[in-house]
């Protein structure tokens, strides 16, 4: 439970995470409180993508993980699929199904005992290909999308499957930035409107400080600073995790831009 006293959507106690008998996640310990955004950051190989895995019970983790207030390792696969709802960054997808037929499977959690969707499921699915500006392309089959049209079908798949919590590994590295806009305030939306909990796996820090309630930079596996992205998104952070140099830019609403500082090369000439 939370201090406030209300359940927390998941709470993570000292997990950790091996994988190919290397620990990619270490004491790991957090807890996201339910109607909340979570952006994980950290360069590559810091352990965002295990986490999620472990959270959405593909990946066995020591420790504890809760959603809902019960333990991860001992709901069915069923149950936790009702619970959570996941978008891999390198999703297996059925190449000759349509979009329909895809985003459809996301309803197998609620199906009953003959596993026939009924005509609330359909009417779910037409929403959610509506929103994300899929209805054009719904009859056709997954092998004919470009990157950025699958990755949006993945994402409505995981929107149809109705669960309370969300996880998305790097949601927007194959759209152009008007489908990024769009996909992430969709996202948002559903978080501000219909009480969803989403924990996010994002290289692009600005797009995670803009959207997220709350930020964790993990680094070897580790959580090195967490808090507001106004209190993790520092330069001299950034520099040490990242090696990086970037400079903050607060647009004045409070919306950070993290951009990349080039360092100045002795002995060039300045450009006219």
């Amino acid at each position: 439970m939370s201090a406030t006293g209300l359940m927390s959507a998941v709470e993570l106690e000292h997990v950790g995470v091996r994988r190919g008998g290397v620990e990619v996640v270490h004491d790991l310990s957090l807890r996201i409180e339910r109607g909340s955004w979570l952006a994980l950051i950290g360069p590559n190989g810091a352990g965002k993508s295990s986490a999620l895995l472990a959270i959405a019970g593909l990946l066995r983790a020591s420790g504890s993980i809760s959603v809902l207030g019960d333990d991860v390792a001992r709901l069915d696969r069923r149950e936790l699929a009702r619970r959570v709802a996941l978008v891999p960054q390198s999703p297996v997808v059925p190449h000759l199904a349509t979009v329909t037929d895809y985003v459809l499977l996301g309803r197998t959690p609620h199906t009953g005992a003959l596993g026939r969707e009924g005509t609330s499921d359909h009417a779910v699915v037409a929403e959610v290909l509506e929103r994300l500006d899929l209805v054009q392309l719904a009859g056709r089959s997954l092998a004919t999308l470009s990157g950025g049209e699958l990755q949006r079908a993945v994402l409505a798949r995981a929107l149809a499957q109705g669960a309370q919590l969300l996880l998305l590994d790097e949601p927007t590295s194959a759209l152009d930035i008007g489908h990024q806009q769009d996909v992430l305030e969709l996202v948002a939306t559903q978080k501000d409107t219909g009480g969803l909990t989403v924990i996010s796996a994002m290289h692009d820090l600005t797009l995670a400080g803009q959207y997220a309630d709350s930020m964790l930079l993990l680094s070897s596996g580790r959580a090195v600073a967490t808090g507001t992205p106004a209190e993790v998104l520092r330069e001299d952070t950034i520099a040490e995790h990242y090696n990086a140099r970037v400079r903050m830019v607060d647009d004045g609403e409070g919306n950070i831009a993290v951009v990349p500082s080039r360092p100045r090369r002795t002995g060039v000439p300045e450009r006219p």
